[in-house]
């Protein structure tokens, strides 16, 4: 987002903070309208904010039928809550703020009665024993909530440990008679 003082104002000499920067990653929920977006990303630049990543997925729907978006950025630590507080003041609803604690992503896709054996305790779950961050979850039941449903769940975790994370995912479905479809890891497609 360009060269943007710390404070904001490029005339402040002590603008800069010898605290350095670090990642957040704010997940944001937005009205599907034009220019919501930008509006969202504004008091980011504008209080010192720069831009890592934008996720954005228009097909996914929070329960207030908004979208939601997560942007990972960095910042001095000193900057994070007054960017937090200029996104509400700018009437953006942020769901979750907070320093990014983890370094990959995997996607797995779970296969059977996700909705019988408790989806919510199995994120949960997954969450806990396997240290990991549900980011984002599509769910499919073409049956309805009785049948064979699929969900496809995008997770954080902390760097380096997908093989741990994916032996716990696999204990959970084997206890939950769930089949885990499970990603490619580097070095596996050899």
């Amino acid at each position: 987002m360009g060269n943007v003082p710390a404070s904001g104002d490029e005339d402040d000499p002590d603008a800069e903070t010898d605290g350095g920067v670090r990642a957040y990653t704010v997940r944001l929920e937005l009205v599907d309208e034009p220019g919501e977006l930008l509006s969202a990303l504004a008091p980011i630049a504008d209080n010192g904010g720069n831009l890592l990543s934008i996720h954005h997925e228009r097909g996914n729907i929070t329960p207030r039928g908004h979208i939601p978006v997560e942007v990972d950025m960095e910042c001095p630590p000193d900057r994070f809550d007054g960017i937090v507080e200029a996104l509400r003041d700018a009437g953006i609803n942020v769901i979750q703020a907070g320093e990014e604690h983890y370094g990959e992503e995997i996607s797995v896709v779970l296969i059977g009665h996700l909705v019988e054996t408790d989806l919510s305790n199995t994120l949960s779950r997954i969450e806990d024993e396997a240290d990991a961050i549900v980011q984002d979850l599509s769910l499919t039941s073409p049956e309805g909530t009785d049948g064979v449903a699929s969900a496809r769940a995008r997770l954080a975790i902390n760097s380096g440990r997908s093989t741990e994370a994916l032996e716990t995912i696999r204990a959970i479905g084997t206890d939950k008679e769930l089949t885990v479809v499970e990603p490619l890891l580097a070095g596996d497609a050899a």
